[in-house]
């Protein structure tokens, strides 16, 4: 993972919704690194899908989000569905 890289937002969301995308980002994060809950997840996933309504945007965000930590919002988000409860295990690629 790269050091100091700026979370992939949009100029044109209020602070709320930059607040509920970072929540985003930084549980996404700690899936790799730490331990979540499918649930804590996807409920985060929800407010995020607030924000980002449209699954292209979705896709692309999550796109550079990979690009600089190297963890998939795709990936993730498949796994805490398939999972719906309990810790979630997801492993990097490499």
């Amino acid at each position: 993972m790269k050091e100091n890289f700026s979370y992939p937002l949009n100029p044109e969301w209020s602070t709320q919704e930059i607040v509920t995308v970072m929540a985003m980002w930084e549980i996404l994060e700690q899936t790799y690194t730490k331990r979540v809950t499918a649930e804590d997840f996807l409920g985060v996933y929800k407010n995020f899908k607030d924000i980002v309504k449209s699954i292209g945007e979705e896709r692309q965000l999550g796109n550079e989000f990979e690009e600089l930590t190297g963890y998939s919002l795709y990936r993730t988000v498949k796994s805490a569905r398939a999972q719906k409860t309990g810790v979630l295990r997801i492993k990097e690629r490499g």
